[in-house]
């Protein structure tokens, strides 16, 4: 019996966006649903009570890779798991570290994006502050290439380095060089031991850039993977019934290749499904459709790393019910604010006198409180305070945007609230 229990409320009336609930041991959160990022046992800037009572914020999401690593899976166990650890009570997610690993491998150091452009195949999600190199976050890069056989010569070099075999992946870490290795049966160890109410099999995500042929590897690879993280996960009865697990679809750009891998995924028995990879903007709907429509209606799905105002309106459009993604406080630190009209910088001279909100179409205790001028003064001073503000307002601008979908999708005018938000909203 799962951990959690999915509730569908409802469905559009000749499409595929829903909203439902999933109860979980640490209580219910409702979808379409927006899970903030909390990499390192922390949303950046923003304190668990803030989180919820500011930002409206239901569930959160923690990285397997970076808490392994800092301070220890072993130790958040000793000090009562996760939830307790981070002072969260509510639904708590973690990713397999799978994502993290491989952007140690070929695409490390190339900010390589979920999304692939035409012209130039690769480009970076965004300006960063602090990531990129060391790779100090979810960073959008992965291996496509990285060598599928073992070399002691090879494995014993700390540095940008991840090797993925059939087994699992040996990879260096980003903090002290030091060597390490994931397999499957060791994610599953390692997020058993932060005790998240869901978490996810360990997989390889692939570069935008990795041709067919080997997104067809890779995905026999998660495959198998995910066969052996099922039965870890099953073999501990007490985790069992604590937490529960979420199988990846893998597949790329390619409608077959994602077919295939939800048709395979969707078999074993997972209590939810990721959608994981790499994507094309023009394309991702028809990868998306691919992806979910051969998976069980009765449990729900996650996009993985996916988070922008026009990218929720897709992925929900084609059933997604669970979102996560780094932008909104990656993009708040370095001065990047969310409007109902697009976004803009608070650094730029032109908000040194704007006694304006943040976002006067929006709301929330950040756009309301603060006015551009005092916002702006906070970047040009270097004040810590003024990326808390700009984190905390995208936050609270991405969590209110998902809710509103719901209500529309509830009041079946998803595709009229869809059409009026994005002819005002500039990419």
């Amino acid at each position: 019996m799962s951990a959690i229990r999915f509730e569908l409320v409802q469905k559009t009336g000749a499409g595929k966006a829903r909203a439902g609930v999933v109860h979980t041991p640490h209580g219910s959160f409702n979808t379409p649903a927006f899970c903030t990022v909390g990499t390192k046992a922390t949303v950046k800037g923003v304190l668990p009570d803030d989180l919820k009572e500011l930002v409206g914020a239901e569930v959160a999401l923690a990285n397997t890779y970076h808490l392994f690593l800092q301070p220890g899976h072993e130790l958040i166990r000793d000090l009562g798991g996760l939830h307790q650890f981070m002072n969260w009570d509510g639904p708590l997610v973690t990713d397999s570290g799978g994502f993290q690993v491989f952007s140690l491998g070929a695409g490390f150091g190339k900010k390589v994006s979920k999304f692939a452009e035409p012209a130039t195949e690769a480009t970076s999600l965004s300006p960063t502050s602090g990531q990129g190199g060391n790779v100090s976050e979810n960073d959008v890069a992965s291996a496509d290439s990285a060598p599928s056989v073992w070399d002691s010569d090879i494995a014993t070099v700390h540095g940008k380095l991840a090797i993925v075999d059939d087994e699992g992946v040996t990879f260096t870490s980003h903090i002290d060089g030091s060597l390490h290795r994931f397999t499957p049966e060791r994610s599953v160890e390692i997020q058993h031991a932060l005790g998240a109410d869901i978490f996810f099999a360990f997989d390889e995500c692939t570069s935008p850039e990795a041709d067919y042929a080997y997104q067809k590897e890779a995905g026999e690879r998660t495959h198998e993977w995910a066969k052996r993280s099922l039965y870890a996960h099953r073999r501990n009865l007490d985790a069992q019934n604590k937490q529960a697990l979420f199988g990846i679809v893998q597949g790329g750009r390619y409608p077959d290749l994602r077919k295939w891998s939800a048709e395979t995924i969707g078999a074993m028995g997972f209590d939810g499904f990721g959608i994981g990879g790499s994507f094309s903007k023009k394309d991702l709907g028809e990868a998306l459709a691919s992806a979910i429509d051969p998976l069980p209606g009765d449990k729900p799905r996650h996009l993985l790393g996916i988070g922008e105002p026009e990218d929720l309106f897709e992925g929900i459009a084609n059933g997604i019910d669970m979102f996560d993604c780094v932008l909104p406080t990656r993009l708040g630190r370095t001065g990047t604010i969310y409007t109902r009209r697009g976004k803009y910088d608070i650094r730029r001279e032109l908000y040194a006198r704007d006694t304006a909100g943040l976002d006067p179409e929006g709301g929330g205790y950040a756009s309301t409180s603060y006015t551009r001028a005092y916002v702006h003064h906070l970047f040009r001073a270097n004040e810590m305070l003024g990326p808390i503000i700009a984190s905390m307002h995208n936050l609270y601008f991405i969590v209110s945007l998902v809710k509103e979908i719901r209500q529309s999708i509830l009041e079946d005018r998803f595709d009229g609230f869809r059409a009026d938000f994005l002819s005002t909203y500039k990419t």
